[in-house]
């Protein structure tokens, strides 16, 4: 009954992972309280997770990870890049590699996307490249770089302390930098001369192409105040054009005097223009109750309007919804989106999708992008946001620059003394967290915005999940029919078969969930046929980070999904090859440096 109520858990868990009824971080919140209730762990173990060296290990990165790119460290290699990239896709990429893989083997890979992002974005602007040349790439080469070493992904910490646990010690630093570095130098001459080819070619980052991208031109609209309206006298807030009618304002003219955002307590007058983004037939309805005079949409010609926007006291611009922002889960009226930033939304994207009609009833999610239009200093106030990333060339220096030599050599050391042996990661790690705080690199409440505390609540949710297949008899059992089904097949055969159900779990779940899943299996599987349990140890947690094949497997390629146009399916174009070129050569290496 234990093996049957904690695979019903498994189960339950798998399920709301994939179709994401709660988000994540609650998801395992709801598992620890399941398993203690049920009695399969008891209430200390329960919360075990939160106290786990790996869960404080990976908090710490975090921070770590956010001190060295608040002061600018990252973005300094910018010229390096733009210097090396040249006129050709495959050399972008091979710069693009160069730089940011050895980045993200000791910073979170997510913190290098986000510095990078706006960089290559502004880049491919001033090269006329399509971004979706080099957005993908950038994300895939900085899960290789985070296979370089221990530290380089949350998943490699997990799988150290579940090693640990499960009696073969915890990963040093440089556990698996021979196979990661293999795997990363195919993996780059991989993206590099055969991406390309495959690699769409969608719409430039260019500021004129954005009303098609986002298909501005039957929502952008602009009507003139009769004399006969009932809108004269009025404000705005007053009329309820906009909560009323859908509609959004974005800017008024008068006598040839544009007024930009905030209009809500501007009185309207006969013979006002109003620039709105809504429907045709929000406008119509406006224009029966209320005396408005529809205007021909004479400033779409040529990109009038954008080039308009996009000079002197306004500008538009996307930005992209991060992974850690306090937004996610909200809609756009729940948090006064316009009040709060000064600015407002035209459109969503998301993925493939795109969102133009009652935007503030839609939930923000992670990976979404906002097209904003509003005064040049809302987008300036937007740069300094822990919830926005502005994509797009900063405009002023809001980072700690000054700051950006303490912050690498806090970095290094705390490699080095984690390397040498001298203090566990743990203990280096978190040395280094109280020296960002005391020197500056990082302020005390950036501390708590560093953390992606929804990992961090997977993490303590997983763990006792392990602990209960593992008292249940649960990883047992699954060991031994996978023993039974599979116990003639070779050594080899087994690292692919365990490296192949990793990568497809992992790309509809998280890739943490599937290392405290499958690596107790895989080690009860090597112990019962007599193999390295060592060797299958590192195959899964490989396998957990080669997440190429979907954008919502891993949190950068959600990252660039929109950002780069691409189509879902474009990420298993270029990833499925990828993913089997890395199973066809990681068991193999295995064998041959750690033996079997």
């Amino acid at each position: 009954m234990s093996i049957f109520a904690t695979l019903s858990i498994v189960v339950l868990t798998l399920i709301c992972f994939v179709y994401e009824w709660l988000p994540v971080d609650m998801t395992a919140l709801a598992v620890i309280v399941t398993l203690m209730a049920l009695g399969l762990v008891t209430p200390d173990e329960g919360i075990s997770g939160f106290g786990n060296s790996a869960t404080i290990t990976v908090m710490a990165m975090f921070i770590l990870s956010a001190g060295i790119a608040r002061t600018g460290a990252i973005g300094l290699v910018n010229e390096l890049l733009l210097k090396w990239g040249g006129k050709y896709s495959n050399r972008q990429i091979l710069a693009i590699g160069i730089i940011t893989g050895p980045i993200s083997a000791f910073i979170n890979n997510t913190a290098v996307v986000a510095v990078f992002l706006p960089i290559i974005e502004n880049w491919c602007h001033k090269q006329r490249i399509s971004p979706s040349k080099l957005l993908m790439p950038l994300s895939f080469v900085t899960i290789l770089g985070g296979m370089l070493t221990t530290i380089g992904t949350s998943t490699s910490v997990l799988a150290s302390g579940l090693s640990e646990k499960l009696g073969y010690g915890a990963f040093n630093l440089f556990q698996f930098t021979e196979l990661g570095l293999v795997v990363f130098i195919i993996g780059l001459v991989y993206l590099t001369f055969i991406a390309p080819r495959l690699l769409p070619e969608r719409e430039t980052s260019n500021i004129n192409v954005i009303t098609q991208k986002y298909d501005l031109k039957d929502y952008v609209s602009e009507f003139i105040i009769a004399p006969t309206s009932n809108l004269i006298g009025q404000t705005l807030r007053r009329s309820q054009l906009q909560r009323k009618f859908d509609l959004d304002v974005l800017e008024l003219i008068r006598n040839n005097n544009h007024f930009p955002q905030p209009l809500a307590d501007k009185l309207l007058q006969a013979g006002d223009i109003l620039i709105v983004r809504g429907r045709k037939e929000c406008l119509l309805t406006v224009k029966d109750e209320r005396g408005i005079e529809i205007l021909p949409d004479v400033k779409f010609q040529n990109g009038f309007w954008e080039k308009d926007l996009s000079s002197g006291e306004e500008r538009i611009a996307e930005v992209l919804i991060l992974c850690n922002s306090n937004l996610i889960g909200s809609t756009l009226k729940d948090i006064r989106f316009r009040q709060r930033y000064n600015a407002t939304v035209l459109a969503i994207r998301r993925g493939e999708e795109l969102v133009r009609e009652r935007l503030g009833q839609v939930r923000l999610r992670f990976g979404d992008v906002l097209l904003l239009q509003g005064p040049n200093e809302s987008f300036l106030g937007l740069q300094t946001s822990r919830d926005l990333l502005v994509i797009g060339e900063r405009d002023i220096e809001t980072l700690r620059k000054d700051k950006a030599g303490i912050a690498v050599t806090i970095g290094l050391g705390v490699v080095i003394v984690a390397a040498l042996g001298i203090m566990p990661i743990l203990v280096s790690a978190l040395l280094g967290v109280v020296l960002m705080v005391l020197t500056g690199c990082l302020k005390p409440g950036e501390v708590y915005q560093a953390v992606r505390w929804d990992i961090i609540f997977l993490l303590a949710g997983l763990i006792p999940l392990g602990i209960a297949m593992d008292k249940s008899g649960t990883t047992q059992w699954l060991a031994q029919t996978l023993v039974a089904i599979g116990g003639n097949l070779s050594g080899y055969w087994l690292l692919t078969f365990f490296y192949l159900i990793t990568v497809l779990l992992t790309e509809v779940l998280s890739n943490n969930a599937s290392v405290v899943l499958l690596l107790p299996v895989a080690v009860q599987v090597a112990k019962s046929l007599h193999f390295n349990p060592m060797a299958f140890i590192l195959v899964v947690t490989f396998a957990a980070s080669s997440s190429f094949m979907t954008p919502i497997g891993y949190q950068t390629n959600t990252m660039v999904y929109s950002p780069g146009g691409y189509k879902f399916l474009d990420f298993a174009r270029v990833g499925a090859p990828l993913s089997f070129l890395i199973m066809l050569i990681i068991p193999p290496l295995i064998i041959a440096l750690y033996g079997l």
